[in-house]
């Protein structure tokens, strides 16, 4: 193994293996023999992998804001904000959810995702409309603001970006392209739930729109500190927003809470720890088109959430079209960086 991948990844493995030792403890107390032991180990397994296909844009997107952030806010998010993202988006946002639609404690909740997994998971399946129009309008307006940005010099789909560049000169088009989207997809699914569907998606509207207020307010100030508070927030919005659709797909692999935060954390750590390197290997300089994929992904990503409003998505093709996007753009940089040389060799 090299020193490098040692250097980023040390932390990841140790949490692997204390990760899946507690996968097989879990199978010995549930079930009581060796075969239920290893069968939570390899769910365990693949819940972190499924994370971390499915994250792997996020950390090319959590390295771009990183870069530029302050140390100090740096640091902090790569401590306080994985600790946040384990135990906030995949073991407390599980049991807010089933608080509020069985409109019981979290104690209670807690109690229900130990005993009864099975009423568990079908109250966090009750909840999948508003967490896909939520998520899919956060993300929609991540990725949309990403490109519909006048200031973007770098295109990797010329035409498309170009046209939306243009765009950027009328005011709230984002916004008015997203709107019409929940309209689109709100006239489409059973009128008893299209308020519930709406108030959602206005909800990560306005969740977008007080982060990005709230990240300016903030760094226009003068220390940077203060900026960095408001990148923290907007990267923890944006991570539980990617967080969603892992979350809600584990359930379809096991009912059992503890193994899915479990499997799901080993997953975040590594996230964290390509994190980490994106930023200090400055990988994202050096592959040109990288960061235009991990966006197109979220874009990708977000139109999956709202589909999933009507129907079910399977986790996989979710996964695989994001590595698609990633994959392309790592490819199309490889290409640009070899043209360069060869322009500069014969020049």
């Amino acid at each position: 193994m090299s020193s490098s991948v040692w250097k980023y990844f040390h932390w990841s493995f140790a949490v692997t293996g204390l990760g899946i030792a507690l996968c097989f403890w879990l199978g010995w107390a549930y079930t009581g023999h060796l075969s239920g032991m290893v069968t939570f180990a390899l769910i365990g397994v693949i819940l972190s992998v499924l994370e971390i296909s499915l994250s792997f844009d996020n950390a090319i997107v959590n390295a771009n804001k990183l870069k530029d952030m302050d140390e100090t806010w740096r640091r902090r998010f790569l401590t306080w904000g994985i600790l946040i993202a384990v135990f906030g988006m995949r073991i407390v946002f599980p049991l807010a959810v089933v608080s509020v639609a069985a409109h019981i404690g979290p104690i209670e909740a807690l109690r229900l995702a130990a005993r009864e997994p099975t009423e568990y998971a079908r109250l966090i399946g009750e909840a999948h409309l508003s967490i896909s129009a939520f998520g899919g309008t956060f993300l929609m307006m991540v990725a949309l603001n990403y490109f519909i940005d006048p200031e973007k010099e770098v295109d990797w789909l010329r035409p498309l970006e170009d046209l939306l560049r243009k765009w950027a000169s009328v005011r709230g088009m984002a916004i008015g392209l997203v709107l019409l989207i929940v309209l689109v997809f709100s006239g489409l699914i059973d009128a008893s739930q299209r308020g519930t569907f709406l108030f959602a998606a206005v909800a990560g509207l306005v969740t977008f729109i007080a982060v990005e207020t709230l990240g300016h307010v903030l760094d226009s100030g003068a220390s940077l500190a203060k900026g960095g508070l408001g990148a923290f927030l907007y990267l923890e919005v944006l991570d539980a927003s990617f967080s969603f659709d892992g979350v809600i797909g584990a359930f379809a692999l096991t009912q059992n809470l503890f193994l899915i935060a479990i499997g799901l954390g080993i997953g975040a750590m590594y996230v964290r720890s390509m994190t980490i390197m994106l930023v200090e290997k400055q990988t994202l300089t050096e592959f040109r088109y990288l960061e235009h994929g991990a966006f197109y992904s979220i874009l990708v990503l977000s139109c999956v959430m709202f589909a999933q409003s009507l129907v079910h998505i399977p986790e996989v093709i979710t996964g695989l079209i994001g590595a698609a996007f990633i994959a392309l753009s790592l490819v199309s940089s490889v290409r640009y960086n070899r043209r360069r040389r060869e322009e500069a060799v014969t020049a």
